[in-house]
């Protein structure tokens, strides 16, 4: 059965087409992609502030706009587009992108969800189903038979015995620094090996980014910026949408070998197209 589009708000179709263009997405420093394997909508995404509601016409500043679709995934089925905002997950309100993801993530495969967007200044609603993003066939001797994923027609090769194959992690990335990190809020005894409770561990640093001058290596915490303790993305993201707001240098203090290290990230080194 094809995806329907449930149309919330009574208009005729006409004056759809007729409604100006909303202003682009802005390049995030909190963008999120979510993990490879295990429940997938296909997006990747951003939280919202009050500037970028206000510019889309959003009565709340909640939600996480669209900044990619994959190609072939629910998200694309679904109709979903580079700029919609997800504000509803099957009847619940989504506040931001760790809202999204837990709830994507605590989808059983294979159910059909109702999403909430808002395009174009009006509310609509799309269908989509829940698939597992993994490499075709992998563990389950599918190789053969056109089903290797980089194309190309091999010979069917013997089934493998079942095993378990772990979920790759979700990282976010944050352009303003030039990192990759991880949140341990949900991982205690990885959080516990790195000396803190909780945080945002940085799993690469760009080259020549604004992270990697102030100092930021692969391997660090970030716990706080300023007196402002970080748990996840959604806190570093204002934290640094706050900074850049009032000017001057970003202190980020990291937890290192199990001390912490306090750092200065020198927000002009980072483009202004990043906020």
């Amino acid at each position: 059965m094809g995806n329907r589009v449930f149309l919330i708000a009574a208009a005729a179709a006409g004056c759809a087409l007729a409604q100006p263009t909303p202003p682009a997405p802005p390049k995030s420093h909190g963008t999120m992609v979510f993990a490879m394997r295990g429940p997938r909508l296909g997006v990747g995404v951003m939280d919202m502030d009050a500037e970028r509601a206000k510019a889309l016409k959003l009565k709340d500043t909640r939600g996480t706009e669209v900044t990619r679709v994959d190609d072939d995934t629910p998200a694309a089925k679904a109709g979903i587009k580079v700029g919609d905002v997800i504000t509803e997950y099957n009847g619940h309100p989504v506040q931001d992108t760790e809202d999204l993801q837990r709830m994507v993530q605590h989808t059983p495969l294979g159910t059909q969800v109702k999403i909430g967007l808002w395009r174009n200044a009006s509310p609509m609603s799309v269908t989509a189903t829940i698939e597992e993003g993994a490499i075709p066939g992998w563990g389950n001797g599918n190789w053969g038979n056109g089903n290797w994923p980089f194309g190309g027609n091999f010979p069917p090769m013997p089934a493998m015995p079942s095993i378990e194959i772990p979920r790759m992690v979700t990282t976010f990335q944050s352009s303003a620094l030039g990192t990759d990190c991880e949140s341990l809020s949900s991982n205690p005894q990885l959080a516990e090996f790195f000396g803190v409770k909780d945080g945002l561990l940085v799993r690469s640093v760009a080259r020549d980014s604004a992270g990697e001058k102030a100092g930021i290596k692969a391997g660090d915490v970030i716990v706080r910026i300023g007196d402002t303790r970080i748990a996840g993305m959604r806190d570093l993201s204002m934290a640094i949408r706050a900074a850049h707001a009032k000017g001057g240098p970003l202190p980020v203090t990291v937890m290192r070998n199990k001390h912490e290290v306090p750092l200065t990230v020198n927000l002009q080194e980072a483009a202004r197209e990043h906020f």
